[in-house]
């Protein structure tokens, strides 16, 4: 059987794109996995962090644990509204900075 030169190209053509595209899933797959075995033994001897004190989050430093703030479009409000607070958004509580949510720095 005589194979046109097109489909000749367009076979090798698939055969190179599935390859590369099954190695770069495998390696993307190995590099998670020890990448989550590293995360694991470091959160096993790592210290709890100092700001959360190994929670990950704290109360909002802004509204102080209220979820909503005092605001005033003028400078001297004739009423105040309550609005949600833009730090915690309404959560009551904010992730650590220093451990990124994590509970150990």
């Amino acid at each position: 059987m005589n194979r046109s030169p097109l489909q000749s190209w367009v076979t090798g053509a698939a055969v190179i794109l599935g390859g590369v595209a099954t190695l770069n899933l495998a390696s993307t797959v190995t590099l998670q996995v020890l990448r989550l075995a590293s995360e694991k033994k470091r959160e096993k001897v790592a210290l709890p962090c100092g700001a959360c004190r190994g929670k990950g989050f704290y109360m909002c430093k802004l509204c102080k644990g209220n979820a909503t703030i005092a605001w005033s479009p003028m400078y001297d409000p004739i009423a105040i509204n309550p609005c949600v607070c833009p730090t915690c958004e309404g959560n009551s509580v904010q992730r650590c900075l220093n451990c990124l949510g994590k509970g150990y720095a």
